[in-house]
């Protein structure tokens, strides 16, 4: 059952109640984590990049090469910063990379 209320909203404002309300901010949230991740580390990483995954607040990305992997893993904090600064708040705490 919806409230009624007789102030006028911003459209924005009622998006986030809606998503809020039905829980949907986990898969939306996954779903921008998987735009942002190509988007911020580029075409090179994501020509390696198999999947990428939000579980929780832990991000699961699987790459095809070792080497790649490897290099990332000495910069997980800087992705984790880089992704929760774009995503606008604190989704993701840790990085698996496989």
């Amino acid at each position: 059952m919806s409230i009624r209320k007789d102030e006028p909203q911003g459209i924005g404002d009622v998006l986030r109640q809606f998503t809020k309300n039905n829980k949907l901010e986990k898969g939306l949230d996954n779903a921008k984590v998987v735009d942002l991740w190509e988007k911020l580390l580029g075409p090179g990483v994501q020509a390696y990049t198999k999947s990428v995954r939000l579980v929780g607040d832990t991000l699961y990305v699987q790459l095809s090469s070792s080497v790649l992997r490897e290099e990332l893993a000495y910069g997980k904090e800087n992705i984790i910063s880089m992704l929760n600064e774009e995503l606008k708040k604190e989704v993701i705490k840790q990085v698996v990379l496989r």
